[in-house]
């Protein structure tokens, strides 16, 4: 169960951060390697019936695929250095950094080096992933969302059989769910015409909240506790 009250830059940050994830993913699969970027369930899912097949190259690509993903996770504990959310930490710093990645996927986009560009987009959704793993109890992903139907379906569940359901987490879990699709939408619909260059939507998001919070931060340290 929560807790605490969810304050509202915790639900407007969910809400903005699931949106610039489901966007990228979005890219991913519109793009011309049709792979997944924000989660690695199907990237792992690939690697294995690649080396089944093997096909080297791309069993190799798969890999480094979920190898970048796995560097972003590292890259956030290492500037963040701690696994639940809380004011004060180097969020900024994290989100500018995961912004300067996308904008450097979309330069390698547009030079057809569209492997380089999909390292760096995983890479970019593996930091904002691991930048938030829980609070008050929830555990919160920003990137993907099977965590998220499966707990929505225990909640409906227990709900039947009028057992207690956290409804502050769930709605919660609404937030990143409408998020996620959303980014979604908005990514299929640019896609269309910026092509690569819709990455430049959650680069520029993520670039003006990282320097926005950081900037606030610095001179209201004390702001929002």
């Amino acid at each position: 169960m929560f807790t605490k009250p969810t304050p509202p830059w915790i639900t407007a940050g969910a809400l903005c951060l699931a949106g610039c994830a489901g966007c990228i993913n979005a890219v991913g699969f519109l793009g011309a390697q049709h792979q997944a970027l924000s989660h690695m369930s199907g990237t792992v899912t690939n690697l294995g019936i690649e080396l089944g097949l093997a096909d080297r190259a791309l069993a190799w690509r798969a890999f480094v695929v979920l190898g970048s993903f796995f560097l972003g996770c590292v890259a956030s504990g290492l500037i963040i250095r701690q696994s639940t959310l809380k004011l004060g930490r180097r969020y900024g710093v994290a989100l500018v950094l995961e912004s300067l990645l996308l904008f450097a996927a979309v330069w390698f986009f547009h030079r057809d080096a569209t492997d380089t560009g999909d390292y760096l987009a995983a890479m970019a959704c593996g930091l904002q992933n691991a930048m938030a793993t829980g609070y008050s109890g929830a555990v919160i992903r920003t990137t993907h969302v099977s965590g998220i139907i499966t707990d929505l379906g225990i909640a409906v569940g227990l709900f039947a059989r009028r057992q207690p359901v956290d409804w502050r987490r769930i709605r919660l879990y609404l937030v990143l769910l409408v998020g996620f699709l959303s980014g979604g939408v908005i990514g299929a619909v640019a896609f269309v015409r910026l092509n690569y260059g819709t990455l430049l939507i959650p680069a520029v998001i993520t670039g003006v909240v990282g320097l926005g919070y950081g900037t606030y931060r610095h001179f209201y340290p004390h702001a929002w506790e």
